[in-house]
């Protein structure tokens, strides 16, 4: 009942408030990004959506217009470089998300889901179809983001979006909700051009031990 129908009902309502609310907030940081460099406001790139169709995803732009377009940000060489000054205030508070708001009222996205993996990440949608994953609306934010985010590897994440996939109700969406909330407060996770660095630091941590 909840995941067929109630999930959905509840992205609607949520999304068309959060356009309200949200409009003219989004209106000031459109200018504030075109004052800050050359190239259009918002940035959209082609993601893998339910049952693997693909959609466009809208997000405000965070980086340079000569970024390469359609690779994943950790696999980016000096990815730094790239961002923008405006672009790392927006994606350090995740505001540069906002704009989905718009694919989760049109039924593209879901507000608590798996992320939408780019649609060159076959590793990564292949892994996800061993536990259904791709088989729900991808979410504006889930579970792994609340546990890691940007410090997991692919393999990390991927077992997140399954436990997801098997626990989703209401209230684990809830409990997702909030997460996602004390996480942005926090900075959690946020790890520009990097991924898997909870192993990285593991890895370093053991090396000094034997030392």
């Amino acid at each position: 009942m909840y995941k067929h129908f109630l999930k959905r009902i509840i992205d609607i309502v949520l999304s068309f408030i959060g356009i309200l609310v949200l409009i003219m907030p989004m209106l000031i940081i459109a200018i504030i990004i075109k004052l800050d460099s050359k190239g259009p406001v918002f940035f959209m790139q082609k993601r893998v959506g339910i049952h693997k169709t693909y959609f466009k995803i809208i997000k405000f732009r965070s980086m340079r217009i000569d970024a390469p377009h359609d690779a994943p940000t950790h696999q980016l060489e000096g990815a730094k470089s790239y961002i923008t000054k405006v672009g790392a205030f927006l994606r350090k508070t995740s505001l540069d998300e906002i704009p989905q708001v718009f694919n989760i009222f049109v039924g593209q996205m879901s507000i608590i889901g798996p992320r939408p993996a780019l649609w060159n990440q076959d590793d990564l949608v292949a892994e996800r179809d061993k536990y259904g994953a791709n088989d729900v609306l991808p979410g504006l934010t889930g579970l792994a983001q609340i546990n890691g985010r940007d410090e997991l590897e692919i393999s990390s994440k991927v077992k997140f979006d399954g436990e997801y996939v098997s626990r989703m109700s209401f209230w684990f969406d809830i409990k997702c909700f909030f997460g996602t909330i004390k996480a942005i407060i926090k900075h959690d996770g946020v790890v520009e051009g990097g991924t898997g660095e909870m192993r990285k630091e593991d890895e370093k941590e053991k090396v000094g031990v034997q030392k």
